[in-house]
């Protein structure tokens, strides 16, 4: 797996902290910083999520995609899912995720909530790798929801 992550942020005299990653597979992703409003020229513009916004979507993305698999696999009728990552960081650098809270809504015909309890288990025990990196420094816990539909 490869990734290029360039600055963007250059331009005449002014300067901000966007950059553009651009991915393997061929794909491209845009971070950006928060406003410094003490130091303008060390902050972003807003113009798009913060890196470590990026690493929670994608631990989100990692999961829910085993969560559906599984759930497919298992030959269930699941028709939609989502997950809403909360999160609290370290106070102080390097601010590491300290705690990840992800609650699963899990839409679908007829599925055990057994059934998804144990996806979101395999999930976080064998197969993200992006939640099992993460859970060397954040406590990380799960709810979920389950929608008949």
């Amino acid at each position: 797996m490869e990734c290029t992550v360039t600055w963007t942020g250059h331009s005449g005299t002014r300067s901000h902290m966007g950059f553009v990653a651009e991915t393997g597979s061929g794909h491209v992703l845009v971070m950006d910083g928060a406003p410094d409003a003490a130091k303008p020229e060390n902050g972003g513009a807003n113009l798009a999520p913060r890196p470590m916004e990026t690493v929670l979507a994608g631990t989100g993305g990692c999961t829910a995609y085993d969560v559906v698999l599984i759930l497919k696999r298992g030959r269930h009728d699941v028709r939609g899912c989502s997950v809403k990552l909360s999160s609290e960081r370290a106070d102080t650098d390097p601010k590491v995720f300290t705690k990840i809270h992800m609650h699963f809504t899990v839409t679908g015909h007829g599925i055990p909530a057994a059934a998804v309890e144990r996806a979101i288990a395999i999930s976080h025990d064998k197969y993200c790798s992006a939640s099992i990196m993460l859970a060397k420094t954040a406590e990380i816990t799960t709810s979920f929801e389950l929608v008949e539909g």
